[in-house]
């Protein structure tokens, strides 16, 4: 009985420790209406519209070249991992600059966010850098 007062005192305390606290993938430090825009993949600009936005905990959408997208994320912050991202299938002109989104994207494993700049980047040297608009 004893013990078992001290697990039921103890576990609200733990749960309030920030170290405890389950950490939020990228919306934890960007707002949930930041709407990121790809300037740069590989130090390149980008050519094509595509957006990036975290709209709620856990979560990844945006804008590629051609169509809607959405995933979950996989990984706390800074990791990034968007998992398994769908999206619409709509064609359009730029289903080039799509796929070379779609790929990168799919590459990046590590997030950095700095005022107004978010930087995906990967292991092997590859990134992504975005301005918010």
């Amino acid at each position: 009985m004893k013990n078992s007062l001290y697990a039921l005192l103890l576990i609200p305390a733990l749960a309030t420790l920030p170290a405890c606290q389950p950490e939020k993938a990228g919306s934890g430090y960007s707002g949930p209406d930041t709407i990121w825009k790809l300037e740069a993949i590989d130090g390149k600009a980008f050519g094509a519209r595509a957006t990036l936005t975290f709209p709620e905990a856990g979560k990844v959408a945006g804008q590629a070249p051609c169509n809607r997208y959405f995933g979950e994320m996989k990984a706390p912050y800074p990791q990034f991992d968007a998992g398994m991202v769908a999206s619409t299938k709509m064609a359009c002109q730029d289903l080039e600059a799509e796929g070379q989104f779609f790929s990168a994207l799919n590459e990046m494993n590590r997030t950095d966010i700095s005022g107004n700049t978010l930087v995906l980047s990967n292991d092997a040297g590859r990134e992504m850098i975005f301005k918010a608009e």
